[in-house]
Parts: structure tokens; C-alpha cells; sequence
């Protein structure tokens, strides 16, 4: 079974900075895109940024040059630096992963989310 679990999420003031990180576990066999989104309670998901198998990124036009994105192919991670953040930052923020695995067909897995809150 795929698990995908955050962590790093927590309060900060505005300007502050912090690290969000997922690890991904289980039977797997090939993981395509990895990535951030973001939910505030009344609206829908958005996507934060993502890292290709490529090696590309992207990013929400929001978070260009405040947030950089990595990942870690030898240990299944990925994680998003968070720097300069805003208040309207604030939301659970979930990591994303289209992962086939050993045994399983390609597939979209989410982490169980974890809280940013920038506020003073």
C-alpha cells in the first residue's frame, strides 16, 4: 500500500520561512510527478508547484520566487521551501504524487495534508 506523509506544516509570521516535506512509502515502482497543493476551508484545491520525473517545475503564479520546490528520487521525497510568506499562505497544504506501483496501475496518491498558518 502507497503512503504519502507530510510533515513541516506549522505557525509562522508573516515574512517567516518555513519547510514542508513528504516521503513516499510502499510496493512502487515508478513515481511520475510529485508536488505541493494547497486547500482553504469554501474553496477548491490549487496547485502550489510540481516536479516532473524530468526534472521540470512549476509553480503557481502566486508563490514564483518565494516558494522552491525539490525532490529526493533515491528517497522518495519531495519538499517545498517556503520563504517570504504571506498571509494569504495560510491553507492545508497536501502532498501529491502519480505513482505506479509494483503491483497497482498508475494512480494519483495524496498525503493526509498538513497546516500552514501565517499570521502574526
Amino acid at each position: 500500500q502507497v503512503q504519502l506523509v507530510e510533515s513541516g506544516g506549522g505557525l509562522v509570521q508573516p515574512g517567516g520561512s518555513l519547510r514542508l516535506s513528504c516521503a513516499v512509502s510502499g510496493s512502487i515502482f515508478r513515481i511520475s510527478t510529485m508536488g505541493w497543493y494547497r486547500q482553504v476551508p469554501g474553496k477548491t484545491r490549487e496547485l502550489v508547484a510540481t516536479f516532473t520525473s524530468g526534472g521540470s517545475t512549476n509553480y503557481a503564479d502566486s508563490v514564483k520566487g518565494r516558494f522552491t520546490i525539490s525532490r529526493d528520487n533515491a528517497k522518495n521525497t519531495v519538499s517545498l521551501q517556503m520563504n517570504s510568506l504571506k498571509p494569504g499562505d495560510t491553507a492545508v497544504y497536501y502532498c501529491y504524487a502519480d505513482i505506479t506501483g509494483r503491483t497497482t496501475l498508475r494512480a494519483d496518491y495524496w498525503g493526509r495534508g498538513t497546516q500552514v498558518t501565517v499570521s502574526s
